[in-house]
């Protein structure tokens, strides 16, 4: 009977370490997906600026997007 209470108290305790790994993980994956959208929406941010300083300001920016988009 002891070995019986022993033996589930021992799974149990395995199935609470999986469970904090995988939330670890799960956590950590967040994070790292976090840090990687910060990354791209900086430097989408940089080439917009970089696009407004090359062409000479907004208005050219946009009139250069339409003439590129329609082709004219």
């Amino acid at each position: 009977m002891e070995n019986t209470i022993l033996t589930k108290t021992d799974d149990r305790s395995k199935a609470k370490e999986r469970a904090g790994v995988e939330a670890e993980v799960s956590r950590g994956t967040m994070y790292a997906i976090g840090v990687t959208a910060a990354i791209i929406g900086l430097w989408g941010i940089a080439c917009f600026i970089g696009g407004l300083v090359s062409s000479g300001g907004p208005f050219s920016l946009l009139k250069g997007w339409a003439l590129a988009v329609t082709g004219i």
